[in-house]
C-alpha cells in the first residue's frame, strides 16, 4: 500500500504540474498579445506588409473552410483599404495536390489583389516557420498577421520573441467561438510555442537564401506568382 500511495502522489504531482504549466503558458501568451489584435481597419496602424497564415481551403468533409475564406477576405480588405501595401502568403506545400500558398494567391487574385502585391512562401509548414521566415528570408521586421483571433495570440507571441513589430487583424464578422476541439488544440499549441521558444529553441524546417521583398516593380515576384496561378 505504501508503494501505491507513493505512485499516486507522484502521479498527482506530475499531472498537477502539467496543468499549471498549461495554464501559465496560455496566460502568458494571451496576456502579452491580446491588446494588439484588431477587427476594424480604421482603428489599426498602417503597415507596408501583411503576412497571411495558411490553412486548407476545404474542411475534412470537402466543404469550403470558413477559416480560409475569412483570412482571404481580411487580407483583401486590408489591401483595398490601403492599410497594407503587400501580402506575403505563407503556408504548407507538401504536394501538388495540397498547396496552401497557391490557393491563397488564387483566392486573393479573384478578390482583385494584383499579382504585384502578393509574394508566396511555400515553406510555412508551421506558424513558427511562417513568422520566422517572414523576417529571416523576406526581410520583414514589421507586419500585420492575418488569421483567426484564437490563432493570432500565438502568432503574435512568436513574432514578439523574434523582435518583430506585429499586430493581428481578424475578419470583423467572424464568430469568435470555436469548436471545443479547436480550442483544446490551440491551448496545447500555445504550450508548445512556449516550449519551442524557451526550452527546445526550435527553428524553421527550412530557411534558405535571403530574398527581401521590394515594394517596387519586381519581375521575380511576378514570376513566383505566375507559377502559382498555373
Amino acid at each position: 500500500m505504501g508503494r501505491l500511495a507513493k505512485i499516486s502522489r507522484w502521479t498527482v504531482t506530475v499531472v498537477g504540474s502539467l496543468l499549471l504549466l498549461g495554464i501559465a503558458a496560455n496566460a502568458w501568451v494571451l496576456g502579452s498579445t491580446r491588446e494588439r489584435i484588431y477587427d476594424d481597419p480604421a482603428r489599426m496602424p498602417v503597415y507596408d506588409f501583411a503576412v497571411v497564415l495558411g490553412t486548407s481551403p476545404y474542411t475534412h468533409t470537402g466543404n469550403p473552410n470558413a477559416l480560409f475564406t475569412n483570412r482571404i477576405k481580411a487580407a483583401a480588405q486590408l489591401y483595398h483599404d490601403g492599410r497594407v501595401r503587400h501580402l506575403l502568403v505563407s503556408g504548407a506545400n507538401p504536394s501538388r495536390a495540397y498547396n496552401e500558398p497557391r490557393k491563397m494567391y488564387q483566392a486573393l487574385r479573384r478578390r482583385g489583389v494584383p499579382d504585384s502585391a502578393i509574394t508566396l512562401d511555400y515553406a510555412g509548414f508551421r506558424t513558427l516557420d511562417s513568422i520566422v521566415r517572414a523576417q529571416r528570408i523576406f526581410g520583414l521586421n514589421a507586419f500585420v498577421i492575418v488569421s483567426q483571433r484564437y490563432h493570432e495570440y500565438r502568432a503574435l507571441f512568436l513574432a514578439q520573441h523574434e523582435g518583430i513589430e506585429a499586430i493581428g487583424y481578424t475578419w470583423p464578422e467572424e464568430d469568435r467561438r470555436q469548436p471545443l476541439r479547436t480550442e483544446a488544440r490551440e491551448y496545447l499549441a500555445r504550450v508548445k510555442a512556449v516550449l519551442d521558444l524557451y526550452v527546445l529553441h526550435t527553428r524553421p524546417r527550412f530557411l534558405g537564401p535571403h530574398r527581401p521583398i521590394d515594394l517596387g516593380p519586381s519581375s521575380a515576384r511576378g514570376y513566383i506568382a505566375e507559377r502559382a496561378s498555373s
